[in-house]
């Protein structure tokens, strides 16, 4: 009877306590360590929303930070246990690694879509040309950039090609640049067509006055004289008063008698003095 009661107390001693032991600090391990985890988590998402970074950027992060610290928890809670992990992070490493170049291009959006929500080149509502399109941005997304074209088709482009080229925001600034060239004949007076022009700026009330308008000879071209007409408008007036200066300007120039030549080319004939006398 002794003997079976020592027996017992030296297995409780030997096996029992230390892997009781062990498993409660396995345990104590993982609640404290998703606790800590939690609040990491919560305090980043907060950081994020006063940064104002965009909502689904925040949920995403979030997730990606408490799944990375479940996992180191989790591994340590194991090696409290006495497991050798190395095989078990050596398994996470190439499962990582399998998946990052699975996902090559999903993760190349991932990353240009956190950079244009962080930096933010444009906003929704702005009129852009990226990624070879141009039309208003509607939704700036994790991993794409929804667009509506003018005749109000839906464009959606992946973030990395957003990003990785050049992005032409015509809504960032408040005053936009007309830029026209007027082509009028050489037999035309460039001092007239000039006047003329003046006049029809002066009488649309969208033409900023300050920086003042621009109307010079641009070149002398093939087949005309070319002027170039530079008025400043508020970025919304843009088109409008694109579109009223063309039209005015040519209804003006043929009242006044101002040609607007179209490409032409003289050619000269050259006959063969021999072949004539022949």
């Amino acid at each position: 009877m002794e003997n079976l009661f020592s027996e017992n107390s030296h297995l409780i001693s030997q096996y029992l306590v230390p892997w009781s032991i062990k498993i409660f600090a396995a345990i104590l391990i993982y609640v404290i360590g998703r606790f800590v985890a939690k609040l990491v988590v919560k305090s980043v998402v907060k950081l994020m929303e006063k940064s104002r970074v965009d909502e689904s950027l925040r949920k995403f992060v979030g997730n990606i930070i408490g799944a990375v610290l479940t996992i180191f928890i989790i591994i340590a809670a194991i090696e409290q246990l006495g497991v050798d992990t190395t095989s078990i992070m050596a398994i996470f490493a190439a499962a990582g690694l399998a998946v990052g170049l699975a996902l090559k291009d999903s993760l190349s959006n991932f990353s240009a879509g956190v950079m244009l929500i962080m930096f933010k080149p444009f906003k929704l509502g702005d009129l852009i040309t990226a990624g070879g399109s141009t039309g208003v941005v509607e939704v700036i997304q994790i991993f794409n950039t929804v667009m509506r074209t003018g005749d109000n088709q839906e464009i959606i482009i992946p973030n990395s090609h957003i990003y990785g080229d050049s992005i032409i925001n015509m809504s960032k600034r408040d005053t936009r640049r007309v830029d026209l060239v007027i082509g009028i004949g050489y037999d035309d007076n460039i001092g007239k067509a000039k006047q003329l022009i003046e006049g029809i700026i002066a009488q649309n009330s969208l033409i900023l006055t300050d920086p003042a308008p621009t109307i010079m000879v641009l070149e002398l071209g093939d087949s005309s004289i070319n002027i170039a007409v530079r008025p400043w408008v508020k970025t919304g007036d843009y088109w409008p008063v694109r579109a009223d200066l063309l039209q005015t300007i040519k209804e003006t120039f043929d009242e006044q008698g101002i040609s607007i030549p179209y490409p032409q080319r003289d050619v000269h004939m050259i006959t063969n003095t021999a072949e004539k006398a022949a």
